[in-house]
């Protein structure tokens, strides 16, 4: 069994027993509990503004711009509108139910206070929804980093041509080359030059931001490489770049297999159907490896803090006792992580290598491929 088996493993396990244990400390204290499911959830999922710390009226919360086109009109406000989901806003609310996680615009034009378990007619959902939302500012923030890093990297290598790297660039250099020659000429041999600056892009984008998801505070925490719509983007972009390059021989190796009994092409075109299919499970592959392993190690990092508040609901002397090996086993996960935040960069480059240089009718070195 691998890590990434182990990792989702432990995630899935995490999550049965602080809901269990959660659903214990309801039961001993009903006015003020913590519950580690909304508390974990709220974290690895997108949200309309940036929380630093603190729970309900005393949280602390960066408000974002929420940005809307409803019925042809485009609607701005900040995210602190809506006092954290508990107030409507010209008639705009966070959705509840159904609707959870999206702006609804309720029958009137209602600003306040939402008064629980009161009913507010839904007019619609808003679709067109386009906010800067906590991915979204993450995203951004993590492009002016990554530019500020390499346009500094550029600048060293004009100031001081034909000499020893340092600072920055005897920290990017290494990487740099190590990928050239160990993962992208192996793959793509003379194709190497043209496809380097977009495997290089998605290996520093997708390092960065599993580094930055692994800071608790601002500007770190955000979830992004750990939200499946990100990941399938990025997916996306190897698929395309890998179906654009295939050359004459790639497809035909689809469509009449070599080195495959005929009676499994005709009459059923049975190897053609799976060397199809396999067109659309590789992105597939590459989007789920990363979400879920990215994923996975924050809620065992969160599961682990949480155990902190719910065994000290029980006892204050327990929660003491139980925060010691919680923060040893938090120090632990968080190491491994930053391991797995170059593991998870670097196989999805790689994978995206030998796809594009299967296309490109270039095959990895017998070493690489072992």
């Amino acid at each position: 069994m691998n890590y990434r088996n182990i990792n989702l493993l432990l995630a899935g396990f995490f999550m049965a027993v602080l809901m269990a244990f959660s659903s214990v400390s309801l039961q001993a204290a009903e006015d003020e509990s913590f519950n580690a499911g909304p508390f974990i959830i709220e974290h690895i999922t997108d949200s309309y503004g940036w929380h630093i710390c603190g729970d309900g009226d005393k949280s602390v919360t960066i408000p974002l711009p929420v940005m809307l086109i409803d019925n042809g009109h485009f609607v701005a406000f900040m995210s602190n509108k809506f006092h954290h989901g508990e107030a409507a806003y010209k008639g705009y609310a966070m959705g509840w139910g159904d609707q959870k996680g999206s702006i609804v615009k309720l029958a009137d034009d209602y600003t306040g206070h939402l008064e629980e378990g009161a009913v507010y007619p839904v007019d619609h959902v808003c679709k067109y929804d386009i906010s800067i939302t906590k991915n979204v500012c993450a995203l951004i923030i993590s492009l002016i980093l990554i530019t500020w890093i390499f346009l500094s990297v550029a600048k060293q290598y004009k100031r001081r041509p034909d000499q020893a790297p340092k600072g920055l660039q005897a920290l990017v250099e290494p990487v740099i080359v190590f990928l050239q020659e160990e993962v992208i000429e192996p793959s793509l041999g003379k194709n190497a030059p043209k496809y380097t600056p977009f495997l290089l892009t998605l290996f520093f984008f997708i390092l960065f931001n599993n580094l930055m998801g692994l800071i608790p505070i601002f500007p770190g925490g955000a979830n992004l490489t750990g939200n499946i719509a990100v990941t399938g983007i990025l997916a996306l972009l190897t698929f395309f770049v890998t179906q654009f390059s295939g050359k004459k021989e790639y497809w035909k190796d689809i469509v009449n297999t070599p080195g495959v009994p005929w009676w499994l092409k005709v009459p059923l075109p049975i190897m053609p159907f799976v060397e199809i299919i396999g067109i659309f499970t590789k992105p597939f592959v590459l989007m789920v490896r990363l979400f879920a392993n990215i994923t996975a190690g924050h809620i065992i990092v969160l599961g682990f803090i949480s155990l902190i508040f719910i065994f000290g609901q029980m006892a204050p002397a327990l929660g003491y006792g139980v925060s010691v090996v919680s923060v040893f086993f938090y120090l632990f996960m968080s190491c491994l992580e930053l391991l797995v935040a170059f593991i998870q960069a670097f196989v999805f480059t790689l994978l995206s290598a030998i796809y594009i240089g299967m296309a490109c009718g270039e095959e990895e070195e017998p070493e690489l491929a072992e």
